[in-house]
């Protein structure tokens, strides 16, 4: 799989480490950086590159780190067609696909653990969208919504 990974100051080691777990398993990796660490960089640096690029099909699939994860999926969800959630365990890293066609998945370098986020990044990644009736309903309301259409 093609997968978009990038992380500020905050992300940065855990980044490095995941990056290099999923070359190892035979994903292509593109780094959307920071490539060094810098902190002073700003997380919306990384976030919005890798999601225009997730939500225009240029990668599969996104990684994304700062600190709490949270600053990450607050930019990314700001570009239409990206859905990117905040997940601390294996189990919402693989609802999230399944239930929501979640394309990138928000960690917190400083938050989560590596061994937990290279959990939560095997089953975000081996994870399909299920196509029930109910989430095609509910991620037309989404796609209503970025499209400036009320939803209800």
């Amino acid at each position: 799989m093609r997968i978009g990974i990038g992380a500020d100051h905050g992300g940065f080691a855990m980044k490095e480490e995941l990056a290099r777990k999923l070359v190892e398993q035979g994903h292509e990796v593109v780094d959307f950086g920071n490539r060094v660490h810098d902190p002073d960089d700003d997380y919306p640096d990384f976030a919005i590159p890798l999601a225009r690029a997730v939500a225009a099909g240029h990668v599969q699939r996104g990684i994304l780190l700062c600190g709490s994860g949270v600053g990450a999926s607050v930019a990314a969800n700001k570009v239409a067609g990206a859905r990117a959630a905040l997940c601390h365990d294996d189990y919402s890293a693989r609802q999230g696909v399944e239930d929501d066609d979640m394309n990138i998945l928000c960690l917190g370098g400083r938050t989560t653990g590596t061994e937990v986020a290279w959990d939560c990044v095997r089953n975000f990644l081996s994870a399909s969208f299920s196509g029930a009736a109910r989430h095609r309903r509910r991620l037309e309301k989404v796609k209503q919504l970025e499209a400036g259409v009320a939803a209800n």
